[in-house]
């Protein structure tokens, strides 16, 4: 796909850990890669936010960034904090297509779930649509948490996906426990039952203080399928 949309069943998932794993397996095979997050809050102007970390963990990959916003909140809601206004749907759509035609793989990271609005009533599901009406193919992955309590929510938030004829490419758990419970492990065998998508991977709780090789080497272990 050419361009692969990042989101969470919730914030603190591991998305970013999850875009950058993407990001190393991506390059590892020689492709150009970009990383887009329409949306930053909760960092200061000369703060590195979630796409240096994305560079940082993965490897040298472009970076895009819609907005900033120093508040950590929705960026909805940080946006009215600071008596700003968000780029708008078409701004945003411009940004990802411009960065889709100049690299093999465009990884969006999306903020918080799906749903969270990141301008004046649209959202990540809004923003995926306007880009494949553009011409570039899209898919969504999943990030999700390991145990009680998952089924449901990345089962609605691949509902919520699917709904609007997006593309689910699958699951990834963002932070998988050194001693998982039994609720965690069985949720291996029912993530993919529940939500009708393939569980594409597990990364190690704790992954982003691995040293930068280990984790890009360990990156194509973790994520076989991407």
């Amino acid at each position: 796909m050419s361009v692969l949309f990042v989101t969470g069943t919730d914030t603190g998932v591991g998305k970013t850990v999850v875009a950058a794993a993407i990001a190393a397996t991506q390059l590892s095979l020689g492709r150009r890669v970009a990383a887009v997050k329409p949306a930053q809050t909760g960092v200061g102007p000369d703060e590195g936010g979630d796409l240096a970390e994305i560079r940082r963990l993965g490897g040298e990959v472009s970076l895009q960034e819609g907005v900033r916003l120093e508040q950590p909140l929705a960026p909805a809601t940080a946006a009215r904090l600071a008596g700003r206004d968000l780029p708008s749907l078409d701004e945003q759509r411009n940004l990802v297509v411009a960065t889709t035609r100049e690299h093999d793989r465009t990884v969006v990271e999306g903020s918080g779930g799906v749903l969270v609005s990141l301008g004046d009533h649209w959202d990540l599901l809004d923003l995926a649509e306007c880009v494949q009406h553009a011409g570039h193919p899209v898919a969504f992955v999943v990030v999700a948490r390991a145990g009680l309590g998952t089924l449901n929510h990345t089962a609605l938030t691949v509902h919520a996906v699917t709904a609007r004829g997006l593309h689910v490419e699958g699951v990834v758990i963002g932070a998988w426990p050194e001693q998982p419970d039994v609720a965690a492990e069985q949720n291996l065998l029912d993530l993919p039952t529940e939500t009708g998508v393939p569980l594409l991977g597990r990364i190690p709780e704790g992954a982003s203080r691995m040293p930068v090789r280990e984790f890009r080497r360990a990156a194509l272990d973790w994520l076989p399928a991407l």
